[in-house]
Order: structure tokens, then C-alpha cells, then sequence
């Protein structure tokens, strides 16, 4: 399989099949893509009919958008969904509701891996950040048994709040300390750990 992938300091929607793909021991070859060159756009539409990243490529299959990426990397690797029926529902919704939801987050605090600064919260990103500790919280209770992730053991929901860990320490956003401690526990993974390494040899932009 092939994984076309934005830079990794910036790329959020990136990090989360690319993790996935790592933590579950799938072999893949890695499609670094500049976001920020020029005819990047038209370079994109080569890989997936969108122009975005990320997009995988399994022989003659092209699968764009992360949440149907997820649904076929579990096909070959199952444990990156929850084995219990209830909880293989829940953390399908709560991927759904990070891919659909959480505008302010997103558009305040995008992903800067290496960013450090101190973020001025508002009313909508003060709940988003309310709704991000408690769905943490959630899952954790009803589902986290048996390991430090929100349904045990890692899983795609895991992959796609990676990127709000980076948020949470790039902007000093005021979190739970439960959820601040998840949030930990996802940066100290060594996949992420060779992410962020790699995010530290690009070129910035400004």
C-alpha cells in the first residue's frame, strides 16, 4: 500500500491513517507531499479526485476521505476497531463526530506540532474543549478497561484525537488533567514520537 501524506507538521487529517498504519504493523510506502509548493492542487489530483491528503492506494484502488481509509485499513488489520459490538459503534461515532465537528478547534488552533504558545480560549472553543474532555471521559469509563487509550487498547479513535493532543500542548489549551494526561499518552507513542521527528526536519511556514 501507498500513503499519500502533507507535511507532518501540518498536516492533521495525515497523521491519523498514517498512525494507524504504524501502531498496527501494516507495511506501507510513504508519499511525502508539500502542501505549500507551487501547483501542489494539480499535483494532489494526480493521487485522489478530491486534491486532498491523505489518500491510500492499494494497486488499483484509490480510497481518499480518512474515515473510509480507516474502514479499510480494519479490514486488514481488526484490532483497530474495538472487538465489542457497543464499543465498535461508539468509537465509530466519536471518529464521526471528530471528522464533522469541533470548527472552532480546528480553525483557532490548527495543527502546528512544534508550535508553543498560549492560545486566547473563547466561548466556542472553550466547548469544544469541554465536549473533547468529556467524550475522552466517556470512553475512558465505559470502554478504557484494560489499557490507557479510549477503548483499551489503540484503535482508530485513538488515531483520530492524535491530532488534538497536538493541539493541546502547541497552544497550552486548558484541558482536565484526565484529559491532559490522555493527551500525553498519545504524544509519548513511539509512531507518533518518529512523526514529530520527522515534522522537525521540514521547512516551516510562516
Amino acid at each position: 500500500m501507498k500513503l499519500v501524506i502533507g507535511n507532518k507538521n501540518y498536516s492533521s487529517w495525515s497523521l491519523r491513517p498514517w498512525l494507524a498504519m504504524k501502531i498496527a504493523g501494516l507495511p506501507f510506502d510513504e508519499v511525502n507531499h508539500d502542501l505549500y509548493a507551487a501547483g501542489a492542487r494539480d499535483q494532489r489530483l494526480r493521487f485522489g479526485p478530491t486534491g486532498k491528503v491523505p489518500v491510500l492506494i492499494d494497486g488499483d484502488v484509490t480510497i481518499w476521505e480518512t474515515p473510509a481509509i480507516a474502514e479499510y485499513l480494519a479490514e486488514a488489520a481488526p484490532s483497530l476497531w474495538p472487538a465489542d459490538r457497543a464499543a465498535r459503534a461508539v468509537a465509530r461515532a466519536v471518529c464521526a463526530e471528530m471528522h464533522a465537528g469541533f470548527t472552532a478547534l480546528r480553525t483557532q488552533c490548527p495543527m502546528d506540532v512544534h508550535l508553543r504558545t498560549l492560545a486566547s480560549v473563547d466561548a466556542a472553543l472553550g466547548a469544544d474543549l469541554e465536549r473533547v474532555a468529556a467524550l475522552w471521559a466517556d470512553c475512558r469509563a465505559r470502554f478504557g478497561a484494560g489499557g490507557d487509550f479510549l477503548f483499551g487498547r489503540f484503535s482508530h479513535a485513538d488515531a483520530f484525537f492524535a491530532p488534538v493532543a497536538t493541539r493541546i500542548r502547541s497552544y497550552g489549551l486548558p484541558v482536565s488533567q484526565a484529559a491532559q494526561a490522555y493527551a500525553e499518552t498519545l504524544l509519548a507513542l513511539p509512531a507518533f514520537l518518529e512523526w514529530e521527528a520527522a515534522a522537525g526536519q521540514e521547512a516551516r511556514q510562516v
